[in-house]
């Protein structure tokens, strides 16, 4: 018997996935169209990339919308299809299992129909159905509220393209937002130091217009500024202190490490990864992420975010001494190819993998 598992997270609800699988007229954007045939359903898929014939498909498990269990026939080959919906704290997990019970099958080819499917054409579907619930029609906020009958995926206040035309990625911006994008709190800039006070000289003589030439002063002066000169201290201050107060060594940089997690049509999502290789704790740090043209980040995990045109900045809690900690982000790019971001650094040092 021979398995293949697919797992992928998405940052959409459950019940958006489950009519992305099971509503009929939604099949049309899954295949070529779909034919009923009683408790059956008949795929178009003949001609399509990894088919060799048209699919006949049978119910065997609904329970909706967490379990979906289908049989699949497909000329002289049959497979168990098993699709798996668990709500999580960003959105949910689909997990998609397919068993091959009769005939025979290319395994690899078909994983790759799995990781397509799953990674591009769903979330791309996903995104169509979250926009389709826009209420449009508003004066002002129009491009980032939803409907009242769909609930944003938590609250979005707790949570940290390249090349096209500008209404494309407003269109993005919409499909960010519907689906779970994150408002960004703004920090306020710290103020700027106060300027340093010019040095002042303190005069030995204050002359005073109801007094002669001053003499108490100057005779004080005089004698404390001869014993300084001529019979200095024998033991220098400077020493026992510079012996007591040693300068701490400066403390080792944070390394960062970027991967794109997944792809998909209308973009990807990023993981950053901070290494602390110092015996402390380091907080403060900031890591920056240059976007396409038009590209636009979503739901951000493990830190706050910050968008200024293309330039996305991440801070976050300390990394702990000897430790890591893993941003995740969700990248809406109207350039398809786009794949990564175009730069990525920690406190200024380029990360890895990029």
């Amino acid at each position: 018997m021979i398995e293949i598992a697919t797992e992928v997270d998405l940052f959409h609800p459950p019940a958006r996935i489950w009519r992305a699988l099971t509503e009929r007229e939604l099949l049309a954007k899954w295949f070529a169209g779909s034919e009923s045939l009683g408790d059956r359903t008949l795929l178009r898929t003949a001609g399509l990339p990894g088919y060799d014939a048209d699919t006949e498909v049978e119910v065997v498990e609904l329970r909706a919308p967490e379990r979906l269990v289908l049989r699949c026939r497909e000329a002289d080959r049959s497979t168990r299809l098993a699709c798996d919906i668990v709500a999580t704290g960003h959105g949910s997990r689909l997990s998609v299992r397919e068993v091959l019970e009769q005939g025979d099958w290319d395994a690899d080819r078909r994983a790759g129909q799995h990781q397509q499917a799953v990674t591009g054409r769903l979330p791309a579907i996903l995104d169509w159905l979250a926009f389709q619930q826009v209420d449009l029609r508003r004066a002002e906020g129009g491009l980032t509220a939803e409907l009242p009958v769909v609930r944003l995926l938590g609250d979005v206040r707790s949570r940290a393209g390249r090349r096209r035309a500008v209404l494309v990625a407003g269109v993005l911006a919409v499909l960010g937002a519907t689906a779970g994008a994150t408002v960004w709190a703004t920090r306020p800039a710290p103020p700027p130091p106060a300027p340093a006070a010019p040095p002042t000289s303190t005069p030995l003589v204050v002359p005073s217009a109801s007094s002669g030439p001053p003499k108490a002063t100057p005779s004080r002066a005089t004698p404390s500024a001869t014993r300084r000169s001529v019979a200095p201290d024998p033991t220098p201050s400077a020493s026992p202190t510079r012996t007591q107060s040693p300068s701490p060594s400066p403390a080792a940089p944070l390394t960062g490490s970027y991967e794109t997690v997944s792809d998909r049509v209308f973009g990807y999502r990023g993981q950053v990864v901070l290494s602390n290789p110092g015996p402390a704790a380091r907080s403060g740090w900031t890591v920056t992420v240059t976007l396409g043209d038009g590209a636009t980040v979503g739901t951000v995990n493990g830190a706050e975010a910050k968008q200024d045109g293309a330039v996305v900045t991440f801070t976050g809690a300390a990394v702990p001494a000897g430790g890591s900690a893993t941003i995740r982000f969700d990248v809406r790019d109207p350039d398809v190819t786009a794949t990564e971001p175009e730069g990525c650094t920690v406190d200024g040092a380029a990360c890895a993998g990029l």
